[in-house]
């Protein structure tokens, strides 16, 4: 499927608007590599995605500096190796814990619409995309 970047959302907005989904993952995490291998190879949700949403996969362990939404996130070491992105802890934070994977869902002004921080099998992936298109 078309992955975008949080750089290019803005620009794409201006030439159609759509819903932006957001993967937040990590290397570590089980549950997430388990979602690229099943949601993310299913044919009808890469179809779905490249045709009504922008899709942005996200590793919140990203280090490069992301510009969106007219501000810069920055990448937070929190120990030895390890740390987190501030866009994943602004996007995927629930109840003040993020808790991987996250399914952050933003409209078309970059509000968030959705946050959802479980597994999701290919059938409620696919639920959950056409509730997002009505």
């Amino acid at each position: 499927f078309q992955n975008r970047t949080f750089e290019e959302i803005d620009a794409l907005q201006q030439i159609q608007k759509r819903k932006t989904i957001i993967f937040i993952h990590t290397d570590w995490c089980q549950f997430c590599h388990r979602m690229k291998q099943t949601t993310f190879k299913n044919q009808k949700i890469i179809q779905k995605l490249n045709s009504d949403f922008y899709f942005i996969d996200f590793n919140a362990e990203e280090k490069r500096d992301i510009r969106f939404n007219n501000q810069i996130f920055k990448y937070q070491p929190t120990g030895n190796n390890v740390g987190v992105h501030e866009l994943a802890l602004q996007l995927g934070t629930m109840n003040n814990h993020i808790v991987y994977p996250v399914l952050c869902v933003l409209n078309e002004k970059n509000e968030i619409i959705l946050q959802y921080n479980s597994y999701l099998g290919p059938s409620d992936f696919k639920l959950i995309l056409e509730k997002l298109k009505e």
